[in-house]
Parts: C-alpha cells; structure tokens; sequence
C-alpha cells in the first residue's frame, strides 16, 4: 500500500510541477526546443514510472505489510533534509562542492567507508561537471571555486 500512496503523491506533484515549469522561457533563444523542455520531460519520465507503480498488479503476499521501521524513516529524512540543504547550496558553494558533499553524505548514510564515500563522491561531481559543462555545454555554477575558471 505504501507503494501506491507514494506513487499517488508522486503523480499529483508531477502535475503540480509541470503546471510551474509550462511557463518557463528565455528572454533569448540559444536552442530550439527553450528552457521548458528538459524539466517537462522529466516529469514525464517520472509520472509514467508513478502510473505504471500505481496501476501494477499488486503481488502476493500473505499478510499486512510491515510497519516502517524507524530506522527507515531516520534514513528517509536525512536523505531529504540533505536534498534541501544541496539545492539551498547550488549556486552558493557551486556545483562541484555541493554535489561532493552530497555524494559524500549519501554514501555514507547507506554504508559506505569513508574512503570509498570520498572517492566516489568526488569523482562522480567532477565528471558529472565535465560532462554538463565541456561536452553539453550547460553551464553549471562554480559559486566560490569561480577563481579558478579560465
């Protein structure tokens, strides 16, 4: 059941969102498709992986569904207050720093070593920048390592 309810949450604020993201757009044009189209994609991706989550076949089993553990529910909130804090950070701290204390953070809150958290993290954020910013040409913010570009 908890599967359908998040599911359910998941579609209305998939809708919600793509009501803000239709009026998206830039004063110039620099692609053909505008800003709105990558946010509306994604809520599509996502609210046809709610839909398919709501109407699947439920399967078998053989008594009520286990009551969430607290442990659970602490690794859930973490995992979402972590998510504000990466988005309040963005622009502040840049791309790279918050994505690296973000991968670090989540590493470590599913069991990762430290070592392994800190590679991993680290290297997911510079290559994910190098890939947006080189190869796609979007461009991310550096926030307070700007200095070093160019």
């Amino acid at each position: 059941m908890h599967d359908r309810i998040f599911a359910g949450v998941t579609l209305l604020l998939c809708c919600v969102l793509a009501v803000a993201a239709w009026g998206y757009s830039a004063p110039f044009s620099y692609e053909p498709v505008g800003p709105k189209a990558f946010p509306l994609l994604l809520l599509l991706l996502i609210a046809a992986g709610a839909v398919q989550l709501l109407f699947k076949p439920a399967t078998e089993s053989h008594g009520e569904e286990p009551p969430m553990s607290r442990e659970v529910v602490v690794k859930v909130t973490i995992c979402l207050v972590m998510m504000g804090l990466y988005a309040a950070l963005f622009e502040t701290l840049g791309f790279i720093l918050s994505s690296v204390m973000f991968g670090i953070g989540m590493g470590r809150l599913y069991g990762g070593r430290w070592p392994q958290s800190l590679i991993s993290g680290t290297a997911l954020a510079i290559c994910l920048y190098l890939l947006f910013d080189k190869a796609l040409d979007v461009p991310l913010p550096l926030g307070i390592l700007s200095s070093l570009e160019n």
